[in-house]
């Protein structure tokens, strides 16, 4: 497909991410096809055609549906509440689009296997966005481990920590309601944590698991009262992946003072591998070899050697942002979709992950052990 034409719907935090991948993933990447911004969705109309002209898309629409349907339209870009995922996806791909949601795909599991059938039947490609995956730190721990450097893995500790729930006397939104945002702190931040696990450990067997709300209700922004906060605040986990690894998983969106706490440690049998995303740009190493009073933590600081850093910048140290690791992921769906191979995370891979943080619901509420 040559220069494909981007649909854009939502223009929130998640919505510029996308913009943003899109216009620098060329002059980043030159190896893959130069997208064209073709038409933006948003409401009102007036604030669509604000913001095409600030992205720099072509034309503008307040009808998503207009969007999906628009003939010079090959990728749409889903960056809308969760509540709208479901229904745009499908239409998208009835409409034979490619797809690149945000997470998470849906608001239930069966909204989420629903979409992934329907991607798997109609052979269109899709990705979710799991960007933190596309981190060279990230996938230079995958190869340490891969290559035996910390020996064979024995347990993984995990959390993912935010505190912008954190102030009781922030106003209620809609990602307090279920039928709007669906599972709180574990839909928003636990999948993350969720899709690194993962990606290094392995697919989830078993867990238990327990939950809570902090602030059980919030004053409505309107002032006239206030109004419950469905769904959950915090949560732990407590795994067994399929490989036999044992760990534990835990996502707060009321953590004083983290902002993107975003961190795991996996333990082997001849040493260990910590991450914390706030500290994006780093890991840090420790191997039982060597004389014992010479051995600690080594730093790894992300340069060229770790690809696609390189891409970015020739020089060491000089970090990469969350709006570079977007610029991969589009760079590496661009690639998928030229090629006609699959993306990773598609719409299936994407539903596995999202199969463990309902399971950690479920597992919370029967105070019971879940199997995947």
């Amino acid at each position: 497909m040559q220069n494909p034409g981007i649909g854009l719907i939502g223009t929130g935090f998640m919505g510029k991410a996308h913009a943003l991948a899109y216009g620098a993933v060329r002059a980043v990447f030159g190896d893959v096809p130069a997208p064209r911004l073709e038409l933006l969705c948003d409401t009102p109309a007036e604030r669509a055609g604000e913001m095409a002209a600030q992205f720099g898309f072509a034309r503008s629409t307040g009808d998503w549906r207009a969007l999906v349907e628009d003939p010079a339209v090959d990728i749409v870009s889903i960056t809308t509440p969760n509540s709208l995922h479901k229904e745009m996806a499908l239409a998208a791909i009835a409409a034979g689009k490619h797809v690149w949601c945000e997470k998470p795909l849906a608001l239930g599991l069966e909204d989420a296997r629903e979409m992934a059938e329907a991607a798997r039947a109609s052979g269109v490609a899709t990705m979710v966005g799991y960007n933190y995956i596309r981190n060279p730190a990230f996938t230079h721990a995958q190869r340490l481990i891969a290559g035996g450097a910390i020996g064979d893995i024995v347990h993984f500790r995990g959390w993912v920590d935010e505190d912008y729930q954190a102030d009781p006397d922030l106003p209620w939104t809609w990602r307090a309601r279920i039928a709007d945002a669906g599972l709180g702190a574990l839909g928003d931040l636990g999948c993350h944590l969720v899709s690194m696990a993962c990606g290094l450990c392995g697919p989830v067997e078993s867990l238990v698991a327990d939950m809570q709300t902090v602030h059980a209700s919030r004053a409505l922004a309107d002032g006239s009262g206030r109004a419950p906060v469905e769904n959950e605040d915090t949560a732990t986990a407590l795994v067994r992946f399929a490989s036999g690894v044992q760990g534990s998983l835990s996502a707060s969106r009321t953590a004083w003072g983290r902002k993107s706490r975003l961190a795991w440690e996996v333990h082997g049998t001849t040493g260990m591998i910590c991450f914390d995303q706030e500290r994006m740009n780093e890991l840090h190493l420790y191997q039982n070899a060597g004389p014992k009073a010479e051995q600690g933590f080594k730093t790894i600081l992300t340069g060229p050697e770790h690809a696609p850093f390189g891409a970015f910048c020739p020089a060491p140290g000089h970090q990469l942002g969350f709006n570079d690791l977007k610029v991969i992921e589009a760079a590496d769906f661009l690639r998928a979709i030229a090629a006609q191979t699959r993306p990773h995370p598609d719409f299936a891979a994407a539903l596995e992950f999202e199969a463990v943080i309902h399971a950690i619901a479920d597992a919370a509420r029967s105070d019971r052990r879940v199997r995947l």
